[in-house]
């Protein structure tokens, strides 16, 4: 039996997002994933590969080591997944337009995932950005 869309995206989090095994992407993730929605995301509109996917985690993962996301809620109807996250992590790493401030920060957001033949292909996704730019002026 395979695993349940709830399951793919829990996968997702703590695999790739929270422990950076990017072999795992390719078991979760589509050879086409496109991000639908996401302003202020660098890749806003794109639609990437496997690799690209994995430059965007690196992305985000060299800039906050230690980044930990805590699935807060997720309701899963068909093939779409909603969840609502909290993430924390320690600023070690540039950003475009940041320079590594050593800060510890904590933001969350709401990312709807599509899936399609067992395999997230895209996202929809908000994050409240100016709470977490705020962060770093303290």
């Amino acid at each position: 039996m395979g695993n349940t869309t709830k399951e793919i995206i829990e996968k997702l989090y703590n695999l790739i997002w929270n422990k950076e095994i990017l072999e795992a992407v390719e078991s979760l993730v589509a050879p086409a994933y496109t991000i639908h929605s996401d302003p202020g995301d660098a890749w806003d509109g794109q639609t990437l590969n496997k690799e690209s996917y994995c430059q965007r985690v690196l992305y985000s993962r060299k800039a906050f080591p230690d980044l930990i996301f805590t699935l807060e809620k997720i309701i899963a109807e068909n093939n779409l997944v909603a969840v609502m996250w909290s993430a924390q992590g320690t600023h070690q790493g540039d950003l475009r337009g940041l320079v590594a401030t050593g800060k510890r920060v904590a933001f969350n957001g709401q990312t709807f995932y599509e899936i399609k033949n067992g395999l997230v292909s895209g996202h929809w996704q908000t994050i409240d950005r100016l709470g977490f730019i705020n962060q770093f002026r303290k």
